[in-house]
């Protein structure tokens, strides 16, 4: 670009500042002072320099050591550091590509990870819908009179005999709660009757007797009316687990099984529909995909029944063995109550291995407190 050399004229004095010479020596102040730059080394730059349209360059002030660090954005190959002082170029390791390799190549993985599952997601929301579309007409047809449904008659009856013995069986569990409740309220002011006359013995002399003796029935009331209530208490649990856990269990098995046979049905319905339709190529391929769907669900609806009879037929003598202990229960703890039979009370809590909480015991220590 330059065809004679350029020469750069600074005059400076010892102190690195500017200063004005004699316009006889300055020919030779100048010569010993000026700094040339040849024409070949400039040449050499200017050939083996960066190029400044695709480079920036920063560097400090004249007569320094700064760098320029040239900003390879769209130059090619190894990068590159050009000391101004030098009219070097040093080439730079290629740690910050191989970086950005591994960046770029980590986003892409997440990039696909992430796309799978949304892939996934959306085939698990497809199957869903398709399935409760089919459940849903068919439910329709049932409700209507238009559809078929299979219907197993005696596990049906079986099923309806659960249904109606826990509904009878929550009943027996409120009321004997309630009795729970008021007989808890009888002895707790049974209680406070004795004290009111214990204390009243003491402060009244004329009336001691009457009121000492009232106070030990009313405490020995309190006493046997704790014990009935450890009774109660223990029927009042035992029927409680029997309709919230053992029955329920049961019922939760047959609305799964009610489910199936909901799908079940819905299938064998799209089966029949495409079975009486023309038989081209893309309608095989239909049939074929709904004859595997009907018989995964109908293995499902066999299975499902299967273990409905099963868990019906322990849950039935589990009920009569549980029934008879607590329905023994009651019956002894309620009769020696009300005949005032202190002992037969106390032997019937051991013959059912029933132990009574000592008073305060429901209330937490000290050391619980917050």
């Amino acid at each position: 670009m330059l065809s004679k050399a350029a020469t750069m004229e600074i005059s400076i004095n010892r102190n690195g500042d500017t200063g004005t010479l004699p316009e006889d020596d300055s020919l030779e102040q100048v010569a010993k002072l000026q700094w040339r730059l040849d024409e070949k080394d400039l040449q050499q730059v200017m050939v083996s320099g960066p190029n400044l349209n695709e480079t920036s360059i920063v560097s400090g002030g004249y007569g320094g050591t700064a760098e320029g660090i040239i900003a390879t954005s769209s130059i090619k190959g190894p990068a590159v550091r050009y000391n101004a002082q030098f009219n070097r170029r040093i080439p730079v390791t290629g740690q910050g590509s191989s970086m950005q390799d591994s960046s770029s190549s980590s986003s892409m993985t997440a990039e696909e990870a992430s796309r799978g599952v949304a892939v996934e997601k959306l085939d698990f929301m497809k199957k869903w819908g398709l399935n409760t579309y089919k459940c849903t007409k068919q439910m329709i047809s049932e409700r209507f009179g238009r559809g078929s449904r299979t219907v197993d008659l005696e596990l049906e009856a079986q099923i309806e005999v659960l249904r109606d013995t826990k509904r009878k069986y929550e009943n027996v569990l409120r009321l004997a709660r309630a009795l729970t409740n008021h007989l808890y309220s009888m002895v707790q002011t049974q209680h406070a009757l004795g004290d009111t006359f214990t204390d009243l013995s003491l402060k009244s002399p004329e009336l001691r007797d009457e009121f000492g003796y009232n106070a030990e029935t009313q405490k020995l009331l309190c006493k046997n009316g704790e014990t009935l209530l450890g009774a109660i208490n223990f029927f009042v649990s035992s029927i409680n687990t029997l309709i919230n856990k053992t029955m329920e269990d049961t019922l939760m098995t047959i609305k799964m099984y009610e489910a199936a046979r909901l799908e079940f049905d819905a299938y064998r319905a799209d089966l029949e529909e495409l079975s009486v339709g023309p038989r081209d190529a893309v309608t095989m391929a239909r049939i074929d995909t709904a004859q595997e769907q009907y018989q995964i669900h109908k293995d499902k609806y066999e299975r499902l029944r299967s273990d409905v009879t099963i868990k019906l037929k322990f849950l039935d003598e589990n009920k009569v063995k549980v029934m008879h202990k607590q329905l023994l229960l009651f019956h002894n703890a309620i009769s020696a109550y009300f005949a005032g039979n202190q002992q037969q009370l106390e032997q019937t809590l051991r013959q059912f291995n029933i132990k009574l909480r000592p008073p305060g015991a429901d209330k937490p220590s000290w050391l619980e407190e917050p």
